[in-house]
Parts: structure tokens; sequence; C-alpha cells
């Protein structure tokens, strides 16, 4: 995730080291993943934190992030979307930037959930989609997630209709990534 923050303040490891007072040596560890952010001293991160002028939380936030279930997460960012409303769910979502750590972290179900969300809600709302994610948008997962609900009820009773019709009612946006989804809006 240190590379995501120089990449925004467009600065190499050279420069983050200098500026820093920091080891290049180190700074090139923390980007190689060889060395973990979380791990470093205060004073390392609080070097680097200065430097990138980000906060020491905002820095190593993303070192805490904790994995929990797809349908959990998917949950999750229904409840946010329907707390913030959509305008503010695609301000936050932008500007946490948690596409491109969960797609960095290769949290592919995640990141590739909360873009197609972004880009639902932002084709709703009529805002042009953000390009910062067209990478992304070129990825899919390999086979087809469909949701906890769809895959009992084909468990349960054999019917390939269910599953048929879960696809052809999905979300566009969603479909683009291989996630089934037909309803993010109605949460309770």
């Amino acid at each position: 995730m240190l590379t995501t923050w120089m990449e925004k303040k467009g600065m190499t490891m050279y420069r983050l080291a200098k500026t820093a007072g920091v080891p290049y040596s180190t700074v090139n560890d923390l980007c190689s993943g060889k060395t973990r952010l979380e791990k470093c001293s205060a004073e390392t991160v609080y070097r680097i934190s200065k430097a990138l002028d980000v906060s020491m939380e905002e820095l190593l936030a993303p070192c805490f992030l904790h994995r929990c279930s797809f349908e959990n997460f998917k949950s999750a960012v229904c409840h946010r979307v329907k707390e913030m409303g959509d305008m503010n769910f695609i301000i936050n979502t932008l500007e946490s930037r948690e596409i491109r750590i969960f797609f960095e972290r290769k949290w592919y179900p995640e990141s590739f959930y909360l873009l197609a969300m972004l880009d639902y809600i932002s084709r709703i709302n009529d805002v042009p989609l953000c390009n910062e994610y067209d990478d992304i948008r070129r990825c899919k997962l390999e086979k087809p997630v469909f949701p906890a609900g769809i895959r009992a009820l084909f468990a349960a009773s054999g019917n390939a209709d269910t599953i048929k019709k879960a696809e052809d009612t999905a979300i566009p946006e969603f479909v683009r990534f291989n996630i089934v989804e037909n309803e993010v809006k109605n949460v309770i």
C-alpha cells in the first residue's frame, strides 16, 4: 500500500528515502513486500508518513484490514450505500482507494464487487466513470460467483433454471466481473 501513496504523490523510492531520511534499502524492502510497514519502528513510519504528507493512521490502515466472508463483505457494502446515499458512497469509495488496496492484496472478489457497485451507482445516477480503475475493469473472476441464497436454492431444488434466471437478471456491472448480483439496493 506504500506504493499506492508513492504513486499518488508522484514519488520514487529514491525520493521517498531521501525525503523521509530512511535508508533506500528499507523503502525498497517495503515496496517489494520483503518488509511489512506495520513491523517498522514508529520513527520509520512517522518519517515516511511525513514525507508522503499523510497521517500515520492513514498509512497504516491498510495493514490492519481483516478479511471477512465475501457474503458479509457484500452485505456491508450494500448497507454502506444505503446509509451514506449514492453520491456520498461514490465520493467515499473514490477517496478511500479501497478498490486498489483490495486488488493489490489480491482480494479480487472484494475489489471487483466494490468497483462494480461504484460503476452501477455511477450509472444509475448519471455520473461519469472514474478511469483510475480501467486496468481492473479488464479483469474478472475465473468462475461465476452467485449469492448464497441462489446457491442454497439450487442445492435444495437441483433446478438449473434457478441459476439461469439469476444470470439473466443480474446487474451488468457485476456480471462484467463474473459476479451474479441482482439486488443491491433493498437491504434490511
